[in-house]
């Protein structure tokens, strides 16, 4: 199994989700994330005063899934969230050792 982290624009979220749904991934965790890279935040004007606005808002998805969907999904990510311009995220793929249902106790596959 695999652990998949997006962090991507938050508008595009809902075509994200929907994308992944498509190809069957329906369950995620998804967080509100603030943050930079290579981006740098930017300067706004407010009441005439500029400021830098140093952690740009972003969404963080979560997504454990059997590794054979994995290619897949990570396809399914860049296509959707890929809008060519800087601060369209990142993927990050972790292995997972084991997962377990609170509910009903089932281990690994059978509990994603």
């Amino acid at each position: 199994m695999k652990k998949i982290e997006a962090i991507i624009k938050p508008f595009k979220l809902d075509d994200v989700r929907e994308t992944l749904s498509d190809i069957g991934i329906t369950g995620m965790t998804v967080t509100e994330v603030r943050g930079f890279g290579r981006q740098k935040g930017h300067t706004e004007l407010y009441r005439g005063a500029e400021y830098m606005i140093d952690f740009l808002p972003k969404v963080k998805m979560e997504i454990v899934i059997p590794n054979e969907q994995v290619e897949q999904c990570i396809e399914a990510i860049m296509k959707t969230a890929q809008t060519g311009k800087i601060g369209d995220g990142k993927i990050f793929v972790y292995d997972v050792e084991r997962v377990i249902r609170i509910r009903t106790g089932e281990e690994n596959e059978e509990a994603i």
